[in-house]
């Protein structure tokens, strides 16, 4: 069993790590430059994508967490994690809800700025790659 969380923890944080570059840092910005994408596509798309990819990550965070328990890593993996998942809780609990509530008034005709709450996605999004990078690192074998 422990071999198995040895593993885990390594591998875990990188699949985690390419998901979120490739969903946050490549389809994000590019669905937008796609022909016919109108910002209400785009937007219903962005929450579904976005809503699919917490979910995901919410269950990496968990058997992540499961495999640390079981393995007692060092200080650091613990301390990566933590930033990791505490990251990821912020993004959901509390940058979402406002991006929700603004692509619900888009989506109902209005026209809004720029949200800054997207930037906020996205430094966050940048930390957590710098946490999740970290991660793997000091879980390395």
């Amino acid at each position: 069993m422990e071999t198995v969380a040895q593993h885990l923890v390594w591998f875990l944080p990188m699949l985690w790590l390419g998901m979120v570059l490739a969903i946050s840092f490549l389809e994000a910005p590019l669905k937008f430059r796609a022909p016919g994408v109108t910002l209400a596509l785009g937007l219903g798309i962005g929450r579904i994508v976005f809503r699919a990819l917490n979910i995901a990550e919410t269950v990496l965070a968990v058997a992540l967490v499961l495999s640390c328990m079981a393995l007692g890593p060092s200080t650091a993996t613990w301390v990566w994690l933590g930033i990791a998942v505490a990251i990821l809780a912020a993004q959901i609990l509390v940058v979402r809800p406002p991006l929700t509530r603004r692509s619900n008034r888009v989506l109902a005709g209005e026209e809004l700025p720029r949200s800054h709450a997207h930037y906020w996605y996205i430094g966050l999004e940048v930390a957590k790659v710098v946490a999740l990078v970290g991660l793997a690192i000091a879980a390395a074998p």
